[in-house]
């Protein structure tokens, strides 16, 4: 079980050098102690790239995508891309990839979002076969995949993990199938164990698979300034509120918004959270949104997710 954190796109945009600032933030998560640092793909920096630099840059340290979107990408190129992070970063890449939110995806690719788990299953079976083989040759409903030469990257793990932003039971049922994991987002303890977990173990055991990852991801910060952490986190969740995946992941959570999913308080109050979550079955807490308030308020959280993970470790 270990203690990771995802950097928000917003931060590596307001860097000189979205890059640099990826890299020194990856150093400084190693010498707190973090396990993983995870980057979210939006429409700047290539995720699935800067993790791979990252994941080079600083030795130890676990690097993956949180989460690449699949509307508007083709399994062969994100292959490409993910063997090519998994070589630069000696095996320490994670991929993570999700459906995405049709609403921004499809006007801004022009392609529409119909057969979404179709296309999941496909996407992640093109992936597969590539990265474990070299190679592809589906011709699916919603993809074709065929790779008229080798698709091997030389240096590239051919295990590769890919986990999967799935909370639906369709998607569940094709990630614990074909994938390694999910990296679910905005939903508690309690619920996280009954409407993800345990769908996801029985389709894996179905399917002959190991058990799988959870990798939750959580929003929070170690602040005193509670009424800030507050307004900062409904601002910066309310677009969730209007995603049917995560409204019915809110409400099986018992809250009225993706706000109140957002932990903040003193290191007690977080780490009593964290251990919530490990208890339900999470094998990975990855926290996102540190940046909600101040930058030492940030520095203070990860300080304290270093000193729970290298807890963990000792403690396993």
């Amino acid at each position: 079980m270990s203690i990771g954190i995802a950097l928000s796109p917003v931060v590596l945009g307001a860097a000189a050098n979205a890059v640099d600032a990826a890299v020194s933030l990856g150093r400084e998560a190693e010498a707190v102690g973090l396990a993983s640092l995870w980057l979210g793909q939006t429409f700047s920096h290539d995720a699935i790239a800067v993790a791979g630099i990252v994941g080079r840059e600083v030795p130890g340290l676990e690097v993956g995508t949180s989460v690449v979107p699949i509307i508007g990408r083709h399994p062969l190129l994100v292959a490409s891309q993910a063997q090519t992070a998994q070589a630069a970063a000696r095996g320490r890449f994670t991929l993570g990839i999700g459906l995405g939110a049709a609403a921004i995806a499809t006007p801004a690719f022009g392609v529409a979002d119909e057969r979404p788990i179709t296309r999941l299953r496909e996407f992640i079976t093109a992936l597969r076969s590539v990265i474990g083989t070299g190679g592809a040759e589906l011709r699916g409903e919603t993809i074709t995949a065929v790779t008229p030469m080798p698709g091997a990257v030389a240096g590239a793990r051919t295990d590769t993990a890919i986990l999967v932003a799935a909370m639906g039971p369709q998607a569940l049922r094709v990630t614990g199938e074909l994938a390694d994991g999910t990296l679910p987002f905005l939903i508690g303890p309690a619920a996280l164990a009954e409407h993800v977990i345990a769908p996801l173990h029985a389709a894996a055991e179905r399917a002959g698979r190991p058990r799988p990852r959870v990798a939750i991801a959580v929003p929070g910060v170690v602040t005193a300034d509670l009424e800030a952490a507050r307004a900062a986190a409904a601002a910066q969740t309310a677009f969730y509120d209007t995603i049917p995946s995560y409204r019915r992941t809110i409400e099986l959570s018992g809250a009225r918004s993706a706000a109140e999913l957002v932990v903040f308080g003193d290191e007690e109050t977080v780490a009593a959270r964290i251990a919530e979550y490990f208890d339900a079955g999470a094998t990975d807490v990855i926290f996102t949104q540190t940046d909600l308030t101040t930058p030492a308020d940030r520095r203070r959280t990860w300080r304290l997710l270093g000193e729970l993970n290298r807890s963990r470790i000792k403690a396993a």
